[in-house]
């Protein structure tokens, strides 16, 4: 886990990538109803915009939320790691489910016109994110980022 400031927002960085690559291509390949070149095309061009979008959502939001929550209802400073890993993530991963999905509901409208049709689109967006986002983020994102920032940036190796 990140031990500074300098630490969290690299770490971020590198979660936030992960995360809304995935989703993104995951929601994009939902929305097109299978894989293909087009959903390529379509999920690339898209990430940016969503990537900027969820950085500033994490860094600037959720994440102060879902560590005082996580901290003060569900864990100690003193628990294990993992345990402290595991409901910090799960309390990251709600928030930005709904966030996101909205963001993927008014983008949809954006491109269809539909915007009568966005609160609906959200509703209907937050559990197929969610049970995506969160076994993915336990179980692969999580893992993999922790293993690649702890191996370009050691422990007590980056200042705060």
């Amino acid at each position: 886990m990140p031990q500074n400031k300098r630490e969290s927002l690299i770490y971020t960085v590198l979660m936030c990538f992960v995360m809304v690559f995935w989703m993104s291509y995951y929601n994009v390949t939902l929305m097109y109803g299978g894989f293909s070149m087009e959903v390529l095309a379509a999920g690339w061009l898209g990430f940016p915009f969503a990537y900027v979008f969820a950085m500033c959502c994490d860094w600037f939001l959720v994440s102060k939320l879902a560590k005082g929550v996580a901290f003060r209802y569900l864990v100690k400073p003193e628990d294990p790691t993992l345990k402290k890993v595991v409901c910090v993530s799960c309390c990251m991963v709600v928030p930005m489910v709904v966030i996101m999905s909205l963001y993927g509901a008014c983008e949809g409208a954006v491109h269809t016109g539909a915007w009568s049709s966005v609160p609906m689109n959200w509703l209907l967006n937050i559990p197929k994110n969610f049970v995506m986002a969160l076994p993915f983020q336990l179980l692969v994102a999580g893992p993999l980022v922790r293993f690649l920032f702890r191996t370009a940036f050691p422990e007590g190796k980056v200042l705060a």
